[in-house]
């Protein structure tokens, strides 16, 4: 019999690609007794997420039967333990605790700890620090800044990736970082790009009811699905978007819809939406109420076009072979960066990336015009490339579950 196999990834919080990297991790391995575990424990379910253990607690418990553990996937690599704790707190606390902890510094340290066990990558496991593990491998993660990261973080990263059985990343960035300090890895799509191919019966069944049916019937000429992370909440970036959709939506005839694609601390925020819906009061538009999973990939799924600064929403409206384009900050940041990196790595050549607020409409047009045929198959390949890659590295490390056909 398998070892028991641990899913380990931030899907202990609300974050929309993390809940799906879960669950397409968990379809591709039917065969494997599976333990869903994060850094704290949590029950995600009501977000068509998993029930989700702490990993020391639920290692204690697997740790005579020797498990394996899978890394699911995204930005893991140059996380530091300051992040995961904010980011595992519930939204309304978090501004009061990270004001409260700032001029407290051994205080903070501590409350880090207790959250993440000591580690300077909490999302980062290895059979070095958790000797109960008997193998680990990461499926297509990223660490677009863990060259620039902390010494300390990156060499605790670079050591687990060293340990691990097979490591698979998403970006040309984070590749080349790890070539650099002598680690071999796999370039993969990220395994998102299954998500049509393994539950577009189920999220086309989700749009035919309840209120994706009502954004269906609301719009006749289709709609724009789009989400906006906490980089943009200022006046001034609203306002550039609200002028920015005015003439967009005018040319289109199209309506848009509004959703949010993570509700932890540092990810996005209803009332962003809500401001920048008053700046549009004569246009079709609604809000999603729904943050659930499945909701939100139906809301993609069955639009015309989505533009979002999540990572995620991009790459599901890209498994559906549908006109996409990516919203970027002013100025660097770390989610300008990751995306930069993953479109270079991935994206159709000729097709619209990533672009200001300022500059949405004529990108969005171009996409708009983009050959339907050439965004199937750039959709198709993304699948089989991913599938192939995931499927050769797991069988020849005994990762796999039942054979699944690329």
């Amino acid at each position: 019999m398998p070892n028991p196999l641990i899913l380990f990834g931030a899907f202990d919080r609300h974050n929309f690609g993390d809940l799906l990297l879960a669950q397409v991790a968990a379809a591709l391995l039917p065969g494997r007794e599976l333990h869903f575990a994060g850094l704290a424990e949590r029950d995600l379910r009501h977000w068509d997420g998993f029930a989700v253990r702490a990993l020391p607690e639920l290692l204690a418990e697997l740790a005579p039967r020797r498990p394996d553990l899978l890394h699911v996937g995204g930005e893991i690599l140059d996380c530091s333990a300051w992040q995961a704790a904010v980011m595992l707190l519930a939204p309304e606390q978090a501004q009061a605790v990270i004001a409260y902890l700032a001029p407290r510094a051994a205080e903070c340290e501590d409350w880090i700890k207790s959250l993440t066990g000591g580690a300077l990558a909490p999302y980062v496991a290895s059979p070095v620090r958790l000797p109960g593990l008997r193998r680990t491998a990461f499926a297509g993660v990223g660490g677009v800044g863990l060259a620039q990261a902390p010494e300390g973080l990156r060499a605790e990263v670079l050591a687990a990736l060293r340990a691990a059985s097979f490591v698979s990343v998403r970006d040309r960035i984070t590749l080349a970082t790890l070539a650099q300090a002598g680690i071999m890895a796999r370039l993969l799509p990220d395994p998102a790009v299954l998500v049509a191919d393994l539950f577009g019966r189920q999220i086309r069944q989700r749009a035919e009811a309840g209120e994706l049916a009502v954004c269906q019937a609301a719009f006749p000429s289709g709609y724009l699905a789009l989400q906006l992370g906490p980089e943009f909440a200022d006046d001034a970036c609203l306002d550039a978007l609200a002028a920015q959709l005015q003439a967009l939506l005018a040319a289109t005839g199209m309506g848009l819809v509004l959703f949010c694609a993570g509700l932890a601390p540092w990810h996005d925020d209803p009332a962003t939406l809500q401001r920048l819906a008053a700046r549009l009061p004569a246009l079709p538009l609604r809000l999603m109420e729904s943050a659930r999973l499945w909701d939100i990939c139906a809301l993609i799924a069955g639009s015309r076009a989505c533009v979002a600064s999540s990572l995620h929403a991009r790459i599901v409206a890209t498994a559906f072979g549908l006109p996409r384009l990516s919203l970027a900050p002013p100025g660097a940041s770390g989610q300008s960066r990751k995306l930069a990196a993953y479109l270079d790595s991935w994206e159709l050549p000729g097709l619209p990336t990533c672009v200001l607020p300022a500059g949405l409409a004529d990108p969005l047009l171009q996409a708009l015009a983009a050959d339907v045929g050439a965004l199937q198959r750039q959709a198709q390949s993304l699948s089989a490339a991913c599938l192939a890659g995931l499927a050769s590295l797991s069988r020849a490390e005994g990762f796999s579950g039942p054979d699944r056909d690329p």
